[in-house]
């Protein structure tokens, strides 16, 4: 969305700093937009959208390790462990000390967190349909996405060499 003010010294197509011209921006206002829509097809699940993306990964994976659930959604303790006390605390998942090393912690699901992902199924098609927008062009923007946030980490790791 383009905002014309009749004051602007320049046209958004000739300046650098025009805020419609910002990746960081667009990507920021698709995020809210894209959460936005996420909300009311997650909430009959009676998931968040951060919880959903760590049930996603158990789902796939699990038994998983904290450490690696972290990694896998790019998410630091601090940030991931509310979310697991939360999905314990609903039921879904359990965490439990690794017998081959105690400091290991390893969330796994139970069967009503199993169960959960017959219900999710439906939450691609839902959020695609809700949007609105190809699939062809869905991939193509995960791709993009993939590519800039490979990116981003290579540059964050090489800046903390």
């Amino acid at each position: 969305m383009s905002v014309d003010f009749p004051d602007s010294q320049t046209s958004s197509d000739d300046d650098p700093l025009a805020l419609d011209r910002q990746v960081c921006f667009a990507l920021s206002v698709a995020n809210r937009a894209v959460l936005a829509v996420y909300r009311p097809i997650l909430e009959p699940l009676g998931l968040t959208h951060p919880q959903y993306l760590v049930m996603l990964a158990l789902w796939e994976r699990a038994p998983l390790a904290v450490k690696d659930i972290g990694a896998l959604l790019q998410l630091d303790s601090p940030t991931l462990s509310p979310l697991l006390k939360r999905l314990e605390t609903l039921g879904l998942i359990t965490r439990t000390r690794s017998s081959i090393d105690e400091r290991r912690l390893v969330v796994d699901l139970t069967d009503a967190g199993h169960d959960l992902r017959i219900a999710a199924e439906g939450v691609p098609k839902q959020v695609v349909d809700t949007l609105g927008v190809d699939i062809p062009e869905l991939e193509e923007l995960h791709r993009v996405l993939v590519r800039i946030n490979a990116a981003a980490q290579e540059q964050l790791h090489q800046s903390q060499r």
